[in-house]
């Protein structure tokens, strides 16, 4: 998938399972998978440049001082302990906290070079680029074609309606499944197909990034692995972020991660990035003793 015109952009005004044995086998499938890729991640075009990111909601610091790069075709894990701000800050990746009341953000998001946070950026122009999926699934009370049709339709994406949903619907590995009843309500599918039919609703607007909110807390193992299975197909043409708080998932799925922790100074506690760097050094080699910590379980 080509990049998107960052000229575009600027003028549209549960569980954290914590089985070290596991995480080390799920660590040594990203290495395999990782030496059968020409490119490394040094070379990789840098999706989001973040620096000196930060949120406040009134007088309370959900996280700040967070600066790290988001790379191409590259699957992100953010882990943490609970309430470290993990949530807020894919939030901010499109502009989804400038729907909270007394919410702020400081320091700057770079999205392929533009400021996302300028002021002749329109957050819907972003939000279509950078779509969300949510840690439960949330499916319109319409048929399963509606759903996946109806962004596209408000956006004033009508061409080719069918095509476009079979297209997301195949994306999502969801159209087998559903395609001799797609005018059935989408509350009648599994959780797992729920989940998934919301990411096809992300990618029918064709987006260059997936933020994934904890997407598999709420499904069962093998929906789970199906999801699992479904971002590594993603990442192919994605650009991919996960907030999750499975460590062997987080092992299994990610390429980089991005480990958040709480910072407590004068009763006041403060999400902060304490490391980011690709998985298996983060699982294997953290340069951090709170890494180490959290990843081996002794706390969190």
């Amino acid at each position: 998938m080509p990049s998107p015109d960052v000229h575009t952009i600027s003028t549209l005004g549960s569980g954290a399972g914590r089985d070290t044995r596991t995480v080390r086998t799920a660590i040594q499938s990203v290495e395999v998978a990782r030496a059968t890729d020409e490119e490394p991640l040094s070379t990789r075009e840098i999706v989001f440049d973040i620096d000196g990111l930060s949120v406040d909601y009134g007088s309370t610091t959900a996280f700040s001082g967070v600066s790290l790069d988001v790379y191409r075709n590259r699957i992100t894990a953010v882990i943490g302990p609970s309430g470290c701000g993990k949530s807020t800050f894919i939030r901010c990746l499109n502009r989804m906290n400038d729907l909270v009341p007394g919410a702020k953000v400081g320091g700057r998001i770079l999205y392929h070079g533009a400021d996302i946070y300028g002021d002749d950026v329109d957050p819907i122009e972003v939000r279509r680029r950078i779509g969300m999926v949510f840690q439960r699934p949330n499916p319109f009370p319409k048929s399963i074609f509606d759903n996946v049709a109806f962004a596209p339709k408000v956006l004033g994406m009508r061409d080719a309606i069918d095509e476009r949903v079979e297209r997301a619907l195949r994306g999502a590995a969801l159209w087998d499944e559903v395609k001799d009843r797609l005018k059935t309500s989408a509350l009648a599918l599994s959780g797992g197909q729920q989940q998934r039919l919301c990411i096809a609703r992300a990618l029918a607007v064709e987006p260059d990034v997936i933020l994934l909110d904890e997407p598999a807390s709420a499904l069962d193992p093998i929906s789970t692995q199906a999801i699992e299975d479904l971002m590594q197909d993603l990442k192919r043409d994605y650009t991919l972020v996960i907030v999750t708080h499975n460590m062997q998932q987080a092992a299994r799925v990610a390429d980089m991660t991005a480990f958040f922790s709480l910072d407590v100074s004068d009763g006041k506690r403060t999400g902060v990035l304490v490391e980011y760097a690709d998985t298996p050094t983060i699982f294997t080699h953290p340069s951090d003793k709170r890494t180490e910590d959290y990843v081996t379980g002794r706390f969190g």
